[in-house]
């Protein structure tokens, strides 16, 4: 799955349940790096809580490949796993939940907690702003004069757009767009130019 929904925004909720408080607190986190960076802030954030219980997915909505979980002293299976399951099942993909607890006095038994921390994560998940991730790649292009018109007005059929632009000899484009159209937009160059145009995949980013 090359696009999917991601948070557009950190979002927050908090509620009583028996006299603790949960504050439940989720964020777009691309990397297993910064979910544990978000994490570590969270837990410094609410440094006098009992618990803070945490999940995070990296990747496409479902994935398992890159995931973590923690009930942070609560009972085992209790807080973690079932934050988790919520994040798994949520139709969104890299993504972090912390779920903060104060506690109250009262006790609310292994099938309480469950709920509780599952249900935090639910109502943050409810007004979540998504935006959708699409992986992109840059590519250097050099044609003619003669094919600028041209291309510029193929830029849009394939959601390219020119981030950089330097004209001498020849136009040098850089160009970005999503990962998935890249070779037909390489294939649609190529017929464009009638082959006269030379093409080369920018490498990504370091980090």
């Amino acid at each position: 799955m090359s696009r999917y929904p991601i948070p557009a925004a950190r979002q927050r909720v908090a509620e009583e349940i028996r006299r603790s408080r949960f504050i439940t607190t989720v964020a777009h986190t691309p990397s297993v790096e910064a979910a544990r960076s978000f994490i570590a802030e969270i837990k410094a954030e609410f440094s006098d809580a009992s618990h803070n219980c945490w999940a995070y997915l990296v990747g496409p909505p479902g994935e398992t490949s890159q995931i973590g979980y923690s009930d942070d002293g609560e009972p085992h299976g209790t807080a973690g796993r079932p934050m988790f399951t919520v994040l798994q099942h949520s139709g969104l993909g890299d993504i972090t939940a912390v779920v903060t607890r104060y506690f109250g006095g009262t006790k609310l038994g292994k099938g309480g907690l469950v709920k509780a921390y599952s249900g935090g994560v639910q109502y943050a998940l409810k007004g979540l702003p998504l935006v959708e991730h699409v992986p992109s790649v840059e590519l250097e292009v050099v044609i003619a004069y003669a094919s600028v018109t041209p291309v510029q007005r193929l830029l849009p059929d394939f959601e390219a757009v020119v981030v950089d632009e330097t004209y001498a000899a020849d136009v040098t484009y850089r160009i970005e767009l999503p990962e998935e159209q890249a070779d037909p937009f390489e294939r649609a160059l190529v017929g464009l130019t009638s082959g006269m145009v030379l093409i080369e995949r920018c490498p990504p980013e370091p980090g």
